[in-house]
């Protein structure tokens, strides 16, 4: 797919100029557009629209806020056709009823979300595949960690994007406080997302580029990426937000960086009881127990 990327900032990808967007191109040289919308709620909320620019048709993920959405369709003359819930929250959820009743969208979520989400159509699973239109195709990710009923969306191609709720967020990882369980994140991170090409694209659920990366700095006071990262505009500017990809997270979202000798180091001074050589899914627990309180 051509990846056309609007309202943000892309990281660690090449562009090129197609059409006043800014186009990544791949083998099939079709093309999805990915609408980031910045809600400027307390939440700090991302709603998306991913749309099939050959006919028009929108998938809407998680818009809360259904009159920024609608608005942004209706400017571009495109047809919300689906919603996509990532999972349960209310946050997530709570623009579903009035985008339903403008759009008679489908309403699609984690089929175990289906008693908690009023109202949902498809009930995915994973390795289910979603279709936009004629030319984009979504694949759903079985993602429990942040809730035990979270699914992300993967666009696959040359430059694959991940919508990926608040399992990942930039430079961060969700929390376990309201229906999930850190050692269930802990195997999402470890056995999906780090095998994921290193040139996803990341899309997350919220705005938490600036608090992520202090607490990444507060583990890693060494990690000179961060540092540099924590001053760019994209990162301070969540209407044109900084998009990253997988290969920049690693550098700098320390959930990534399980063997990073820094983060061992200042997890000990916390821990006194972790060993000298910690395995990663205990110091990725430690490092989310101590994010909690952060």
């Amino acid at each position: 797919m051509i990846g056309f990327l609007r309202g943000a900032r892309l990281e660690g990808v090449k562009p090129s100029v197609y059409d006043g967007r800014v186009g990544i191109t791949s083998p099939k040289e079709s093309v999805v557009i990915v609408e980031q919308i910045w809600t400027a709620n307390n939440w700090r909320n991302f709603n998306y629209l991913v749309v099939c620019p050959e006919t028009g048709e929108a998938l809407a993920i998680d818009p809360l806020d259904h009159i920024k959405c609608l608005r942004k369709a209706q400017d571009n003359g495109w047809d919300i056709t689906q919603i996509l819930n990532t999972h349960e929250h209310g946050d997530h959820t709570g623009g579903n009823g009035a985008m339903i009743a403008a759009t008679g969208a489908q309403l699609l979520a984690h089929e175990n979300a289906k008693d908690r989400i009023p109202g949902v159509d498809v009930g995915l699973v994973a390795g289910d595949r979603i279709t936009v239109g004629r030319s984009v195709e979504l694949q759903a990710l079985d993602t429990p960690g942040h809730t035990m009923s979270h699914v992300c969306l993967l666009s696959q191609g040359n430059q694959p994007a991940l919508f990926c709720g608040d399992t990942l967020f930039n430079a961060g990882a969700g929390n376990c406080h309201n229906g999930g369980h850190p050692a269930e994140l802990y195997e999402t991170f470890a056995t999906q997302l780090s095998k994921l090409p290193d040139e996803t694209r990341v899309y997350p659920g919220h705005d938490y580029w600036k608090n992520n990366l202090e607490f990444t700095l507060n583990r890693e006071p060494d990690n000179v990426r961060a540092r540099e990262m924590l001053a760019q505009a994209g990162v301070q500017d969540p209407e044109n937000s900084l998009v990253s990809t997988l290969a920049l997270e690693k550098e700098v979202n320390t959930f990534f960086r399980l063997h990073s000798p820094t983060l061992i180091k200042t997890l000990q001074d916390v821990y006194t009881d972790l060993p000298d050589y910690p395995d990663a899914k205990t110091v990725f627990l430690k490092l989310r127990e101590l994010r909690n309180d952060w």
